[in-house]
């Protein structure tokens, strides 16, 4: 067993204890005191992966109730929050989109429309990666995208468009555009990254808030296109900037897309459910209350859509019970963790002790409070995950807004998006980790290009906290 596996499985039971048996230390009541020593150790073994993630993700399940931190009934609603549900639909939908190769077609299509030159193809792979991750998981899109980024880069060194010192850039660019606009392309929909998941499930559990579908993608998509817009400059014209040569023809995505053939039952099948549950999700919130579909009823309805219509190709549905193996169910239970925690905050009111306790934040500037969260929580990204990131913070951002006399949900909103935001290192995230895989990266390499990127996503994320989302999300 890894050393850091060793210290964290002391470690979380050690700092239980402490926080538990020793009142004097935080002067709190036994059941808020309860809570904050469960979340001590839950967020060790999350941080040090002591057991699997998804197996630690239950513990609050029976540590809770046994510690007098929350009821059972508490402890447990929250894995069946419909913010979990909505998720596990959007995954079936997802899985459905691999298993008939639609996302691949996707892909090519937007590569062979955007024309020829470098940083066109890098345009293309920018885009198609970005539109893949609003609706898949980022890690997947990573790697469905990571070997037609590798595809293009052998495509043009077999017809020698560039020199060795050109190639190399055009290659590490065209890389880490896969890995960062998978990232930012999870910011725009609410299924496209846990941690913008968890900013409405938080809101409704501990704010009686529902945040829609269409509210957030009015929220995120501008901020995505903004950071989406950066990014291309940035690898195309700053930091890989290739020099002009010859023109990269675009028959390679016309040659990837002849080879899959005309469309077939099963894509135009999955492309319609995927396009009217798509739809539904960006106009429910504009249907009057009493004819609105929830978001997660529109997820489930997707997805067992996918069971109900018939497959051509093989016996059953789109999709079968069988291909339900590849569902992240680990990921789920990661979740359903986070907001069992959460919910043991409010219940206790754990959440105004941490407010009472950085309420002397007030006396500094709101924007410079935003950018400060922004950076501690970008740079914690960078050597956890972003999931258990947002959930042990989510409850905690609101007892920091309380404290300090401001907007609960700007604070949340920092926290969700920037979460989401860690381009430095290839531990990172999985689409840094997929792409680090290839022969063309070095640490060096993702480093300067990921700092500056950090920076970028600081700024712009306050910015769009600061000034649009209380004209978007206006609570």
């Amino acid at each position: 067993m890894p050393l850091r596996k060793k210290i964290g499985l002391i470690l979380g039971p050690a700092l239980f204890a402490l926080l538990f048996f020793l009142p004097s230390l935080t002067g709190l009541e036994s059941e808020p005191r309860a809570v904050l020593a469960v979340t001590a150790w839950v967020a060790s073994w999350w941080i040090t992966e002591a057991l699997p993630i998804p197996a630690t993700s239950l513990l609050p399940i029976f540590l809770l109730p046994i510690t007098g931190g929350a009821d059972e009934e508490t402890a447990t609603m929250a894995y069946a929050d419909p913010i979990v549900f909505m998720y596990m639909g959007g995954f079936t939908i997802a899985l459905a989109i691999e298993k008939w190769n639609l996302h691949k077609r996707i892909a090519m299509t937007i590569i062979s429309f955007v024309g020829t030159g470098s940083q066109r193809i890098v345009l293309g792979v920018i885009l198609a990666t970005a539109l893949l991750s609003m609706w898949i998981s980022n890690a997947a899109t990573a790697l469905m995208m990571l070997p037609i980024a590798l595809a293009l880069i052998k495509e043009v060194k077999d017809k020698d468009f560039f020199d060795e010192v050109s190639l190399n850039r055009f290659a590490k660019g065209l890389l880490l555009s896969v890995a960062y606009s998978a990232s930012i392309g999870g910011l725009a929909t609410l299924i496209g990254s846990v941690p913008n998941a968890a900013f409405a499930a938080v809101a409704s559990s501990n704010l009686d808030r529902t945040v829609t579908f269409a509210e957030w993608f009015l929220f995120g998509f501008p901020l995505t296109l903004i950071l989406l817009t950066g990014l291309y400059f940035y690898l195309t014209k700053i930091q890989f900037r290739v020099a002009a040569q010859k023109d990269i023809s675009t028959d390679f995505a016309r040659n990837q897309l002849k080879e899959l053939g005309p469309m077939s039952f099963e894509e135009k099948s999955v492309l319609t459910i995927f396009t009217v549950v798509g739809f539904l999700w960006i106009t429910s919130g504009f249907i009057p209350e009493a004819y609105r579909l929830s978001d997660t009823s529109i997820s489930i309805i997707g997805a067992t859509s996918m069971f109900l219509l018939p497959a051509k190709q093989e016996r059953g549905g789109l999709m079968v019970w069988q291909d339900m193996k590849e569902l992240p169910w680990g990921l789920l239970l990661l979740f359903g963790g986070g907001l069992s925690l959460a919910a043991a905050f409010e219940s206790s009111n754990l959440t105004g002790w941490f407010g009472e306790l950085l309420g002397g934040l007030e006396v500094l500037p709101f924007v410079l409070i935003l950018i400060v969260l922004a950076a501690i929580v970008l740079f914690m990204t960078e050597i956890m995950s972003n999931t258990a990131v947002s959930n042990m913070l989510m409850p905690i951002s609101i007892g920091l807004a309380l404290g300090i006399g401001v907007d609960p949900y700007a604070i949340m909103g920092i926290v969700a998006l920037t979460a989401s935001c860690a381009f430095m290192l290839p531990i990172s995230t999985p689409p840094n980790a997929a792409v680090f895989s290839s022969d063309y990266l070095t640490i060096d390499d993702m480093v300067k290009a990921g700092f500056w990127m950090n920076i970028v996503a600081i700024f712009v994320i306050v910015a769009f906290v600061y000034f649009w989302q209380p004209v978007v999300l206006n609570y």
